[in-house]
């Protein structure tokens, strides 16, 4: 215990314990007056209240380092706040009782509370789940409907409806990085095919817009979760593409299996970049897009985290912007 809390815990012990100095102070004080009264000698008031005041000390003392000891077991219990109900000490006193009484039936209120929130997120899930899997059969439709004309219209179509495939998607990813789920299964895999993923869904996208992919096979495996790394390269890749109106996107690996994502586009504000991770940040081309979510950026560094990936970005207004992931891992030893 440091002396900040040595010196807190002592001035509220002499605070808690003042009625004790009032009610010696006042019994000197009868004392006193009795022995004025009578014309007693002032010496025996003087040894008597030394010998209580002595006596009072030594019960003080016992009771402050009592006190010490108590404090610091509770602290040791607020480490552990979930089995605290089960582990406070008998009660010394009938408001101590009743105050871990407080404390268990607020636990049990906290419970039942949590218990009654993790039922209607569970309802919640289910119900966007099924939302997610019935709209993708009639946006399936669609895109055989358009597939059957090559014309422009159906071009624009096609690109519109990509888009609302992704914000599809998007609310289910939203929903489970949101919640506890343990949707997750950590192996090696392999970084190309990974990658190939992605590019393959956004290829008409690069086609269409006219912008030029860079990407070399990189040859190597990381220790991840495929689903959600690729929801973050696919996250990443759609931002390039909507900010890139001409030139190109690249994807790297340095020898340290950091994945780099660059393109030439507009770039980001230096007053926004330390923010476009936040959720529902858009920005200054966010904003004048009219379009942006402010949830993609904010998505892939959720997504990041639960993999224990780190990411961030690095850019430069009308240059482009380089979003990076860390996928290296410590190798672990076993002894």
């Amino acid at each position: 215990m440091n002396e900040e809390k040595k010196k807190g815990m002592l001035a509220f012990f002499l605070w808690q314990y003042r009625w004790v100095a009032l009610l010696f102070a006042a019994f000197a004080g009868i004392f006193a007056l009795v022995f004025s009264l009578y014309d007693l000698e002032a010496e025996a008031v003087w040894y008597a209240a030394g010998l209580c005041l002595l006596l009072a000390v030594v019960v003080l003392g016992v009771q402050l380092a009592r006190l010490g000891k108590r404090h610091r077991d509770y602290r040791k219990m607020l480490a552990d706040l979930p089995l605290l109900p089960e582990e406070l000490p008998e009660p010394r006193t009938l408001e101590e009782a009743d105050l871990q009484e407080m404390v268990r039936r607020l636990r049990q209120m906290g419970e039942d509370s949590g218990n009654r929130w993790q039922a209607r997120w569970r309802d919640s899930l289910d119900y966007y789940t099924t939302w997610v899997h019935q709209i993708k059969t009639p946006i399936s439709v669609m895109r055989m409907t358009l597939e059957g004309e090559d014309t422009e219209e159906h071009r624009e179509l096609s690109s519109q409806l990509f888009r609302i495939e992704q914000y599809v998607e998007m609310v289910l990813s939203y929903l489970r990085l949101e919640s506890d789920s343990s949707d997750y299964v950590f192996q090696e895999y392999d970084l190309d095919s990974i990658l190939r993923q992605a590019i393959r869904k956004y290829a008409p996208l690069f086609v269409r817009q006219r912008v030029r992919l860079v990407y070399e096979p990189v040859r190597r495996t990381v220790l991840t979760d495929e689903k959600w790394l690729l929801f973050i390269v696919e996250q990443i890749l759609s931002n390039s593409l909507k900010y890139t109106r001409s030139g190109s996107v690249t994807i790297t690996v340095s020898p340290d299996a950091v994945l780099r994502i660059a393109d030439t586009g507009m770039g980001i504000a230096p007053e926004d970049l330390p923010r476009i991770f936040e959720k529902g940040f858009t920005g200054y081309n966010g904003r004048a897009d009219k379009k942006s979510t402010g949830l993609g950026l904010y998505l892939c560094r959720m997504a990041a985290e639960r993999l224990s990936h780190r990411i961030w970005a690095e850019s430069q207004p009308g240059k482009g912007t380089s979003v990076f992931l860390d996928l290296h891992r410590e190798a672990l030893e076993v002894e």
